[in-house]
């Protein structure tokens, strides 16, 4: 027998391991013939597969009775006088971008103004925040100048035209570094813009530079220190999305991209105060975007408001041919639309013990729109089980980093960080990966006979599975500020244990006062509704325009 062959020992292993258990006669049968198949796994990973080479199998969260939408007429912002242009430059920097888009398009500011004052915000934050991988001044100023220009000849591209925004450094820009917050590609530069880039060049939006991500789209450590929560900047921001939320938040932008595999445009919306939009998965499209997990990356914006959350998907909507799980889907939002006949659940135990007095107030202010709310259930199902999917299609995805000990160069080396959890999906059991997909698809169908009981579902950001259930199923999810807590300094998000913790509060007694937001969750393309609610909710808790204080 050659020195490397299998011994039943090996076997032994794999089946604790695998959590099975096998007789003696059993083991020897495999002993025999397993090593064909790992000749076979040996010659695959022989061939490289790029990270813009996605797998054969797409995800589609429409099961078979569903019906798209039908388009209902064109967009409706609410365009209403922004009122005078204020003097204080920070006054006009944390202005919603309906606003900015007035000032704008009614000659009352220059893009290129608003591009410096943001840009002087960047210089003089930025080091404490450390929410911008790149700046990219140059771009900005150029594309600022081409915005006003349009202007004054008499053409406005849309409510996003010369407004500047951040965007996530998962997104490829031609000729500027896109380093994915990870050591091993930090002097990546690609040689053309991701689609979403050219959607928001199109519409006018000015690019001011690229914001931190966790390396590989986890958490707030990056290559380059870690991104700090503008409210506390003694705790990270929150992530994946860290730096886009982080500057949104400081008003280092109008509003910025971010993107969500399991909470990375909710989780750092809820640290930093920000609002956040998760589209529905498909509706935008990822071409020329890191890929973490094909069946379950999505792109949104990040926001200080919700209707502006509305502005930026509007021009980020439709399908790629880039991108095979896009999905053409029409978007449709009406500022005045109608929204009291909406109906509410909540899942009452996201109300039980744990809940904050901010999570009950944003239920009672619901209460006192109007609209009907009750409580609802989901199946009892292992939906936090679906997290093992996540793990293997992400150590898929960077296969290389494992096989050849590049993940060692990763600043975060925790049992919870990448370079474990790569290394621990190997083990993996390729049977149960078809057996979770085919639980995803029963919560599919339970996320499914939920919303067709209610329209919208309400609660908190950890409300009972739907971080992860929702996730799994592709639905959208608007989290918005709704409060204020005081707490401590609280540690780093973790996949470490199997399931998604946000990170304990030290022991030093020392609070600070943070913002809290709640959710709500809408059927598959079906944002319209939540946003309106999110509107009407917004104006109720008033707690949108307090602006964060840099405690240290």
């Amino acid at each position: 027998m050659a020195k490397d062959s299998l011994t039943l020992a090996d076997i032994e292993g794999a089946e604790r391991l695998a959590g099975v258990s096998y007789t003696a006669e059993e083991r020897q049968l495999m002993l025999d013939n397993l090593e064909g198949q790992i000749a076979s796994a040996r010659l695959r990973r022989g061939v490289r597969l790029g990270n813009d080479e996605p797998m054969a199998t797409r995800f589609d969260p429409r099961l078979p009775s569903f019906a798209m939408p039908a388009p209902e007429g064109p967009l409706r912002f609410s365009g209403e006088d922004p009122g005078p242009l204020p003097e204080a430059e920070e006054d006009i920097a944390y202005a919603p971008v309906t606003k900015l888009s007035q000032w704008l398009r009614r000659g009352m500011l220059k893009s290129r103004r608003l591009t410096e004052i943001y840009l002087a915000r960047v210089e003089a934050l930025n080091p404490d925040l450390e929410c911008y991988a790149w700046v990219t001044p140059e771009i900005a100023r150029a594309e600022a100048d081409a915005a006003d220009a349009l202007l004054g000849a008499g053409v406005w591209l849309g409510p996003l035209h010369g407004i500047p925004y951040g965007l996530k450094d998962l997104f490829d820009t031609k000729g500027v570094v896109t380093g994915w917050g990870a050591e091993p590609f930090r002097e990546r530069v690609p040689d053309r813009d991701a689609v979403i880039v050219e959607r928001l060049r199109a519409a006018g939006a000015v690019l001011l530079g690229k914001t931190t991500v966790g390396a590989l789209a986890y958490n707030d450590i990056w290559y380059g220190g870690v991104t700090r929560n503008p409210w506390n900047l003694n705790e990270g921001s929150s992530g994946s999305s860290a730096g886009s939320a982080s500057a949104t938040a400081a008003g280092l932008c109008a509003f910025a991209i971010g993107t969500e595999t399991l909470g990375s445009i909710t989780s750092p919306s809820q640290r930093c105060g920000t609002t956040g939009l998760r589209p529905t998965f498909g509706r935008v499209p990822r071409t020329g975007g890191m890929a973490l997990c094909w069946t379950l990356d999505k792109v949104g914006p990040i926001c200080r408001s919700v209707e502006d959350t509305a502005i930026v998907l509007a021009a980020l909507n439709g399908p790629d041919i880039g991108d095979p799980s896009t999905i053409a889907a029409p978007f449709h939002f009406d500022a005045g639309a109608a929204w009291k006949h909406l109906r509410v659940g909540y899942l009452p135990e996201a109300f039980g013990e744990g809940a904050s007095d901010v999570d009950h107030a944003a239920l009672k202010a619901l209460r006192g729109l109007g609209v009907e709310v009750r409580e609802v259930r989901l199946p009892d199902l292992p939906y936090g089980a679906l997290i093992n999917l996540l793990y293997a299609e992400a150590a898929a995805a960077f296969e290389e980093l494992t096989l050849e000990n590049t993940d060692d160069t990763l600043t975060w080396q925790d049992a919870g960080a990448w370079p474990n959890t790569f290394r621990k999906a190997r083990f993996l059991s390729a049977v149960d990966h078809v057996q979770l997909d085919r639980l995803r698809l029963r919560v599919m169908k339970a996320l499914d006979g939920l919303f067709s009981e209610i329209d919208v579902l309400a609660g908190p950001f950890m409300t009972g599975p739907m971080l992860v259930a929702s996730n799994f199923t592709g639905h959208p999810c608007l989290h918005l500020r709704a409060g204020f807590l005081d707490v401590g300094t609280r540690g780093k998000a973790s996949l470490g244990a199997g399931k998604l913790s946000v990170g304990e509060e030290d022991a030093s007694g020392r609070t600070f006062t943070v913002p809290q937001g709640f959710s709500l969750w809408g059927r598959l393309f079906e944002e319209g509704p939540i946003l309106n609610l999110g509107m009407a909710l917004e104006q109720a808790l008033g707690v949108a325009d307090r602006r964060p204080t840099f405690a240290r």
